[in-house]
């Protein structure tokens, strides 16, 4: 499976803003965007020139795939499946990219970031309904139970701490006890973090 490993802390400063790729250190003082707030590159910290209307919806659109860890072809269905759908394209796609189980571990607080809980996943971690799910990609669906494999070890602790100081979103519950989440709805479009805007990344497709 093909994937992005370039440096995330790069990511969010080519952006200009926290994408909170790697979890606690983006919240303390070790953060790449409170020592060096600029752009990567020997050119970083020259005055950036304004962009165009394709390089702003372009942008846009770079910060949702970075910050859900997704590359192009798959992002790109994501906005197909949403646009052939009936219902507002700009509500839809966000929905499908909460609905990512890596995202889905990573809202229960399962995981501290959302790169972390891709590895879990795919390490065959976690359960859904009783079976194991070990695809980063798979789209969960309201009233999917999704647990932890194994409630042993030292590192289960470690999870149930994480998720003591998560805020899970009302379309999710957990139960740290049993290391258990329930999806009891769809996400919430209020509730999804707004990283960009979405209805630039709409035009961008749509004049492609």
């Amino acid at each position: 499976m093909a994937r992005d490993l370039s440096p995330k802390c790069k990511k969010c400063r080519r952006e200009g803003k926290k994408l909170f790729l790697k979890g606690d250190r983006c919240f303390g003082i070790s953060c790449a965007m409170i020592k060096r707030p600029y752009a990567p590159g020997q050119h970083g910290q020259s005055r950036r020139m304004g962009l165009s209307e394709y390089g702003t919806q372009l942008r846009e659109k770079q910060k949702v795939k970075r910050t859900y860890g997704i590359l192009e072809k798959q992002f790109k269905k994501y906005y197909e499946m949403a646009s052939g759908m009936k219902g507002n394209t700009g509500k839809l796609l966000p929905t499908f990219l909460e609905r990512r189980m890596d995202n889905v571990v990573y809202r229960l607080g399962m995981a501290a970031s959302r790169n972390q809980a891709r590895q879990l996943v795919n390490h065959g971690h976690f359960l859904v309904n009783g079976k194991k799910v070990d695809i980063s990609s798979y789209l969960i669906k309201e009233g999917d139970i999704i647990s932890f494999k194994s409630d042993k070890g030292e590192h289960i602790e470690n999870i149930k701490n994480t998720i003591k100081n998560h805020q899970t979103p009302s379309w999710l519950s957990i139960d740290i006890q049993k290391l258990q989440g329930k999806v009891v709805s769809m996400p919430i479009i209020d509730e999804i973090e707004t990283i960009a805007d979405i209805h630039l990344i709409i035009e961008y497709y749509s004049k492609s």
